[in-house]
């Protein structure tokens, strides 16, 4: 079962991410409003992140009782984020947060170092695929904290009728609605759309570098694919071996590129078709090929000190069986 945070404000949200594993994702939540499991609610879905090459995509959920609908908009001011400053955005989810007694939240941030490796997975799991997972596990989290949900409206990710094809199938007893631009005509979207981008922004400016890069004031432009700085950023932060810090998406076609172009090429040894011939063949152990041969006039071997790669990722030797 994963474990779900609670933050009250904007202060205890930017606390849960600060102690936050930046290689794992992590869920933030309100406290669960009676109201909202007594009455019928409404539940938005949106994202802040999708496109960036830099930091996590973070996907948010706001919920309310459907007679509380439109005070999320006249009261709150609850809109599409991206029309809004950070300051407002701050100052809004704060006031989410206050309206406790019949508005609720969640957030997913998931880490670029979780996108990168789904979508590098052999068997393919698109950006997409990451997306709708996202937004189908928030709904059964909230859900499954007791919320009556009725209705559901999502932003859409990809044609908005396959998607809320697939949603129905899953939650046939909702009434969904699926939308492009769902956050500046639904205020729950909007609502949800504010709660994913603050948290979004939280996460970029607390990011801790384990590499031991130091970047002033964040110093890595928008985080998009075409924004110079963010070019110079990759380009200046990149360790020929192990690649990029753990902020970049690097699966994303413009980080692939500078690896091309700045990393090392790294190829495995051909093994021979003679030597995989036989009932009585063994496969070769990863670390044959980088283990030198021992050396019979050295009593004890040099004990090495394991790279930091390794080590935050909890990344461990496997013997073969």
């Amino acid at each position: 079962m994963e474990e779900i945070h609670t933050a009250s404000n904007v202060t205890e949200v930017e606390s849960c991410i600060r102690s936050n594993d930046n290689s794992r994702n992590l869920i933030i939540s309100s406290t669960i409003p009676e109201s909202c499991k007594s009455q019928p609610c409404v539940l938005g879905i949106d994202e802040a992140g999708r496109g960036p090459v830099l930091g996590p995509m973070v996907y948010g959920t706001a919920y309310c009782p459907k007679d509380n609908n439109e005070e999320l908009l006249k009261n709150l001011g609850c809109a599409d984020s991206k029309a809004l400053t950070e300051k407002k955005r701050d100052d809004i989810l704060d006031s989410i947060c206050k309206e406790n007694a019949w508005l609720g939240w969640m957030v997913e941030i998931i880490s670029p170092n979780v996108i990168c490796n789904s979508m590098l997975r052999r068997q393919k799991y698109s950006l997409n695929e990451v997306s709708h997972d996202a937004a189908i596990g928030l709904i059964r989290k909230v859900i499954a904290a007791g919320v009556n949900v009725r209705e559901v409206y999502v932003d859409t990710v990809g044609p908005p009728e396959s998607y809320k094809k697939k949603l129905s199938e899953i939650f046939p007893e909702l009434i969904i609605t699926v939308a492009s631009k769902a956050d500046s005509t639904y205020p729950v979207v909007g609502a949800a759309s504010i709660c994913a981008k603050v948290s979004r922004d939280s996460a970029l400016k607390s990011w801790t570098f384990q590499e031991g890069i130091q970047i002033e004031n964040n110093a890595w432009g928008s985080g998009y694919p075409g924004d110079p700085v963010t070019k110079k950023f990759l380009s200046e932060n990149i360790d020929p071996v192990f690649g990029f810090p753990q902020l970049v998406r690097f699966s994303w076609s413009t980080a692939s590129k500078i690896l091309k172009e700045k990393a090392v090429l790294v190829e495995g040894d051909e093994i021979d078709d003679e030597e995989e011939e036989g009932e009585n063949k063994k496969t070769r152990s990863i670390r044959n090929f980088f283990k030198p041969k021992a050396d019979e006039n050295v009593e004890s071997p040099v004990v090495e000190e394991r790279h930091a790669f390794f080590k935050e990722r909890c990344l461990q030797v496997c013997e073969t069986l």
